[in-house]
């Protein structure tokens, strides 16, 4: 066994993910090149079983119940701050890599990553090195360089629900109205109360001026 392997085998990791499928298979792609100790399904579950088994890598997804990815290294780091934490998500938002980030993870790849790239990554965070997947790097040296006022994104998008900020994505995406409502089940009636609802949020006038604003932020 080469000495790469060894390490990897000796990694101890924590797979945290609301859907129970997921989990099952990313523990299925994994669990043969290093030892997966637990699982979690929302932030409480996920808190907890980290903070028992003490994992080299917490593979983290962004969006959970309880308060999301973020809040999750927020209530470990101070209490296990040698636990690294690598972000795992379909979500390629800046707002979403930046956040994780700003909490405390080392890193932050898409669930679209390969099984044999995902274990590179987890032994080089849990080595002390930063991973990303290619796109998401530029948001993360844009908001440290200050290119991206990233307070002002987190202010802006906490005015609104977690609905208004799918149809936001959806609409400045080029999505038309009939489209989200089929994308997101709901009616175009409904479409639109949330459109005007994010205009006037937001102080913006129009769709353009709406895709403008997400473009320029890195959230499409």
């Amino acid at each position: 066994m080469s000495e790469q392997s060894l390490e990897l085998a000796q990694l101890r990791v924590v797979i945290v993910d609301d859907h129970a499928m997921f989990r099952a298979g990313v523990r299925h792609e994994i669990g043969q090149h290093c030892e997966v100790v637990g699982e979690g399904e929302d932030v409480a579950t996920a808190v907890a079983v980290i903070v028992e088994t003490e994992p080299d890598v917490v593979l983290l997804d962004v969006h959970l119940p309880g308060g999301g990815g973020a809040e999750v290294i927020k209530q470990v780091l101070p209490v296990k701050p040698e636990v690294k934490f690598l972000a795992l998500s379909v979500s390629d938002a800046a707002q979403d890599v930046i956040g994780v980030i700003r909490a405390g993870a080392r890193g932050y790849v898409t669930k679209s990553i390969s099984s044999e790239e995902l274990v590179e990554g987890m032994a080089r965070v849990a080595g002390g090195d930063a991973v990303f997947s290619p796109r998401l790097a530029g948001f993360v040296l844009d908001a440290f360089s200050g290119s991206v006022d990233v307070a002002s994104i987190d202010e802006d998008l906490d005015k609104l629900s977690a609905r208004e900020r799918e149809v936001l994505k959806l609409i400045a995406r080029g999505y038309s109205y009939k489209e989200v409502a089929k994308e997101l089940f709901i009616s175009i009636k409904t479409v639109e109360t949330h459109v005007s609802s994010v205009l006037r949020k937001l102080q913006l006038s129009n769709r353009h001026q709406l895709t403008k604003w997400a473009t320029d932020r890195h959230l499409v």
